[in-house]
């Protein structure tokens, strides 16, 4: 008889996960987040808890261990077979044993196993990771703790044998979650906000360079856990240079200093002012059925194919005259509005916004390796850089699959993506952006999608940097192995992270405690070029945070690596990569952390019952569901044919121990958790749309060129009747440049706010009034202001 007390799953079985702490410590750019987990077995039968969730894609994890009574057990990086086996065995002799492991689809997906829990027994996992923060458009430093893991789409025939996701509503999750998190650094803390509730930031001292902050009570599992760092000038460049662990052979990458530099490029004004002309932009938008959510719990209305439509809108009407573009969508297939890449002009623009109204979420799952491939195979335009922006939600099982592709074609194109709603895999977005040499970005919480995606539009926009390198001045007999791959991309504004490894005698005289790292760069033609002195005294109270992320940069270059060689050279690597995942202490997806009890005394006795723990989902298309989708199988072995709604991740080797719990897709009935369709109330089903934006609207009637037409829509959408409108332009003036002239009056004095998604159109609105040599833009602009009841200056209006 199963003692029912405690967290229940919906079958009346007790989850043994019972809460989650955890803390978070940023010093500059970057976190170290320690994790808590709490399990106890309510239950008359030993029984093993599987936890399958998710972390930060670039996160390296360097610490797993357990408190199970008065014993403390710290688990090992081994093999990772060899680390199964380990676990495997501890669990066959009655022993209690932990396994943490990476998925080897996606690196941003783990899966932590606890065994032989005894009855009445409790047990507390820490498990601790670094990761560096990315910066945002605001400049804000982005931290997130992924709370939502959604089911990911398997591609039917992927091989493999997959652990399944157990995934229930937010407000089913049967655990709880407390988040502190204290930021130090440099330079003061100006802010700290969040899409989640917190309690007032708190400084520990006068210059407010230190400070605490804690997520409010009651945290609900609905989005993850965000939170935007902003420091007083954000922008400077720094180098930290982190001793050697004493106990480390000399030469090796643990026993040797390391440094870690963060650049900013500043490039010239010149250049940023005027944005090329030229380009092929190609956009790739998922029409999945989880598109079909609201883009976040405030405002359910708006579904992310909703906002995403909206923003293809922005784009078009963005993109310079002379350009070539083409939108392809997917979900389980995948359409293009045209055959190959177009001129953009005004018919093929309207063209495509045709097509761009009627996109719905009603391509079934997210397969998008077939639609990169097309898009691969098709020749680059002449003089025509190709810009590739990739939208999904990122609910992908073949992740690295999809990364491997970008890098492979890395050389032909640049690759900016974009994470929409909570959930969205970072391993995805960062992978494709960093290997496609362009930039990321996640629309979560609040966040609007547009202006997030035309600041990646400038960096688009912005002439390609070539020719990057990378020189060291160093004092004699030390020298710099560098551990990053190399720089591809640079950007205005955004940080470059260079890691290295320091070889041979640091002085202590002063003259000689100091080197210098220079970056050259070629742009638009022009030799440039950032440099940045730094000691080499190494910095106290890094602990070895900075030899930790520089292991896990150099893993990650060897893991892209294995699999693009042959059998004898992949071997190597991935050898390599266990010697260092190994040596460094940090995960890989050839290693796994393995900590076995071997003091507990008498071996557990009795038949051992499997728990999945669940984590939150954000939310599923219904159109994808079955009646009972969400199943918490354990295991799925060869039946990768069950439909579009295997949602799974792959942890292979799993055979010995789990394959007796399988159990076959279909079998609803043996569902932890359920969601049945017919229990959601009927606005879920079909939201209704907004009325449409002012802003969206002016926007849609701007042509191609850059100018409006004066007719009734515009009046309208100025709020005007046709006849105010024509009865108020002066006497001489061409009717499309009145209207054009208008319309950006109308803009900066109504739309200030959101001025990063009109920026680039009124930018090519006012070049369009250059070009017409209009002679009375005083006359129109005072006019104007006139007629819409404002006072904006003709200098603002770029005239």
């Amino acid at each position: 008889m199963v003692n029912c007390c405690g967290l229940l799953t919906a079958k009346k079985e007790p989850v043994p996960l019972t809460s989650i702490e955890v803390e978070l410590q940023v010093k500059d750019h970057v976190a170290t987040v320690i994790s808590t987990l709490k399990y106890e077995n309510k239950e008359d039968k030993p029984l093993e808890a599987v936890f399958v969730f998710p972390l930060p894609g670039d996160a390296a994890v360097c610490h797993f261990s357990a408190q199970v009574g008065q014993t403390h057990i710290v688990a090992e990086v081994k093999e990772k077979q060899k680390a199964r086996e380990e676990y495997d065995d501890a669990l066959s002799s009655g022993q209690q044993a932990f396994l943490l492991e990476e998925s080897e689809q996606s690196p941003d997906i783990f899966s932590l196993s606890v065994g032989s829990l005894p009855p009445g027994e409790s047990a507390s996992i820490r498990l601790e990771y670094v990761t560096e923060l990315a910066v945002q458009a605001d400049d804000g430093l982005r931290f997130c703790l992924p709370a939502v893991l959604n089911p990911r789409y398997q591609p039917q025939g992927s091989e493999g044998v997959s652990v399944q996701v157990t995934s229930v509503p937010a407000s089913l999750v049967p655990y709880s979650l407390s988040f502190s998190a204290r930021v130090s650094a440099p330079r003061p803390v100006s802010k700290v906000e969040s899409s989640s509730p917190l309690e007032p930031l708190q400084y520990l001292n006068t210059d407010q360079t230190q400070a605490t902050v804690k997520l409010a009570a009651g945290h609900k599992f609905d989005r993850d856990v965000e939170l935007l760092i902003y420091y007083k000038d954000a922008h400077q460049p720094t180098a930290v240079v982190e001793a050697g662990q004493a106990s480390a052979k000399p030469g090796t990458l643990m026993g040797d200093p390391v440094v870690m530099v963060s650049l900013y490029p500043e490039f010239p004004q010149s250049v940023l002012s005027s944005p090329a002309s030229c380009g092929e932009f190609v956009f790739l938008m998922d029409r999945s059925g989880s598109m079909g959510c609201p883009i976040n719990n405030g405002n359910r209305q708006e579904t992310r194919i909703s906002s995403a439509r909206d923003t293809l809108l922005l784009l078009l009407k963005s993109l310079p005259m002379g350009c070539y573009f083409n939108i392809y969508s997917f979900g389980s297939r995948f359409e293009h509005i045209f055959p190959t890449s177009v001129e953009y002009s005004e018919k093929t623009m309207e063209d495509a916004l045709k097509k761009v109204e009627q996109m719905q979420a009603d391509l079934g799952g997210t397969e998008i390796l077939q639609p990169l491939k097309h898009i691969y195979s098709q020749p680059c335009i002449p003089k025509q850089p190709r810009q590739l922006f990739v939208f999904t939600d990122g609910e992908v099982g073949n992740t690295k699959e999809v990364i491997d592709l970008v890098r492979k074609n890395s050389g032909s194109h640049r690759c900016f993506s974009f994470g929409i709603g909570e959930g969205a895999s970072s391993a995805l977005i960062n992978g494709m952006a960093k290997e496609g040499g362009g930039h990321a970005q996640f629309i979560t919480g609040a966040d609007r999608m547009q202006p997030k995606v035309m600041q990646s539009l400038r960096f688009a926009l912005q002439p390609a940097v070539e020719d990057i390198s990378v020189t060291w001045n160093l004092p004699k007999k030390v020298s710099a192995t560098v551990l990053s791959p190399p720089i591809t991309a640079l950007f205005q504004g955004q940080r470059s992270l260079i890691y290295a490894q320091l070889s041979g005698k640091l002085s202590q005289s002063s003259e000689a405690a100091e080197g210098c790292v220079t970056v050259k760069y070629s742009l638009v033609g022009q030799p440039s070029h950032n440099q940045l002195h730094f000691s080499l005294t190494p910095a106290e109270d890094t602990g070895l945070t900075v030899h930790r992320l520089a292991a896990r940069t150099l893993i990650r270059s060897l893991e892209s690596e294995e699999g693009t060689h042959r059998q004898q050279q992949n071997k190597e690597v991935k050898e390599k990569v266990v010697e260092l995942s190994v040596q460094s202490g940090v995960s890989s997806s050839f290693t796994a952390f393995i900590a076995v009890n071997k003091d507990s005394g008498e071996s557990i006795q009795g038949p051992l019952l499997r728990r999945n723990v669940p984590t939150a989902m954000f939310c599923r298309a219904l159109t994808q569901m079955r009646p009972m989708a969400y199943c918490s199988v354990p295991l799925s072995l060869g039946c990768s044919s069950s439909g579009p709604m295997m949602e799974s991740l792959a942890f292979k080797g799993r055979m010995k121990r789990s394959a007796p719990r399988a159990l076959p897709m279909d079998m609803a009935s043996d569902s932890d958790f359920m969601l049945e369709t017919n229990s959601m109330p009927a606005e879920h089903l079909a939201p209704k749309q907004p009325p449409r934006d002012p802003l969206l609207q002016l926007v849609s009637l701007q042509k191609a060129s850059g100018c409006w037409l004066l007719d009734a829509a515009l009046a309208s959408a100025l709020g005007k009747t046709s006849e105010e409108v024509e009865k108020s332009k002066p006497g001489p003036v061409n009717k499309e440049v009145w209207a054009t002239i208008l319309a950006l009056i109308w803009l900066h004095a109504f739309k200030m706010d959101a001025k990063e998604e009109w920026e680039l159109l009124a930018t090519k609105a006012a070049s369009w009034l250059r070009a017409q040599n209009a002679t009375c833009g005083t006359d129109c602009v005072d006019a104007g202001n006139a007629l819409l009841g404002c006072s904006v200056q003709k200098d603002a209006l770029g005239l």
